[in-house]
């Protein structure tokens, strides 16, 4: 979308500057800037958002239920249909296998779960670099102590259920039995997986994968929120209340006794600059 069509679209969908950046999780300020047209070239990922946001309440085309590319972020947690059933094959919602996912060119992420394909929004510069400097502690403790564990970064396929009917993408996890990496994927449950969340991500990484993860047996949950700059962690394994830290915390992994501590205090502190950018 233009600056223009943005603007003409908040206004056909009644949205304040408020409820927008609740939305899309930029700053408010940033958002007035951009649709108050005194930033002209706003940064891509923060354009992205917006768009994601403003998608909203978009009919799918020529009434057809929409089966793919399907994602939370519009007002009261509307699904946004990115793509129609015909786009691949004209199936029914839950009838999606692994022969539709492969067939979906590489340059479109999507995940695949229990027959539903849901699209997956380019990650942000912030989404990358937390998602990275997790996996860096991981890897780091798990090579300091000589451990078997593998950790893993996304793009990354696990089929989750071994079934035919999901396969995702976690952006970090760490699997301690070998056998389940072959030929690139990851069969069965990791032991653990962290999401970054994202405005296009949020509610299918906090409710619909947490069921999926809790189901296949991952043993630890991570979700990372940039935005609102928070850790929530799940101890699967011991079916543990979630327990909710900030970014000026240090973490323990469950997994590994607690004994790999991440300091998401330095961690933030490394990448600020990019917080600041958006002001």
């Amino acid at each position: 979308m233009t600056i223009e069509e943005m603007q003409e679209r908040k206004r056909e969908l009644g949205y304040s500057y408020e409820k927008l950046a609740e939305i899309s999780g930029i700053p408010l300020g940033t958002v007035q800037k951009i649709l108050g047209g005194i930033t002209k070239t706003p940064r891509y990922e923060t354009r992205r958002a917006l768009e994601t946001a403003l998608a909203g309440n978009l009919p799918a085309e020529d009434g057809k239920e929409g089966a793919c590319g399907i994602y939370p972020g519009g007002p009261s947690g509307t699904s946004v249909v990115q793509e129609t059933a015909a786009a691949y094959g004209g199936k029914k919602r839950g009838e999606y296998t692994l022969e539709d996912y492969y067939k979906i060119p590489e340059e479109h992420r999507v995940e695949l779960i229990d027959g539903v394909i849901y699209d997956m929004a380019s990650p942000t510069s912030i989404h990358q670099l937390w998602g990275g400097e997790v996996y860096r502690e991981l890897a780091n403790y798990i090579r300091q102590n000589q451990g078997s564990c593998i950790p893993l970064i996304s793009p990354l396929d696990v089929q989750l259920d071994c079934d035919d009917r999901t396969m995702v993408e976690p952006d970090v996890l760490v699997v301690c039995d070998r056998n389940k990496l072959k030929k690139g994927i990851i069969y069965g449950a990791p032991d653990f997986i962290a999401e970054i969340l994202s405005p296009s991500t949020r509610r299918r990484d906090m409710s619909l994968k947490l069921a999926k993860y809790t189901e296949a047996g991952v043993r630890e949950y991570w979700l990372v929120d940039p935005d609102k700059k928070k850790v929530i962690v799940y101890d699967l394994e011991h079916n543990e209340l979630p327990s909710i830290y900030t970014f000026e915390d240090k973490v323990s992994v469950c997994i590994f006794d607690g004994k790999c501590i991440i300091d998401f205090s330095k961690i933030y502190e490394n990448i600020r600059f990019l917080y600041e950018s958006e002001q």
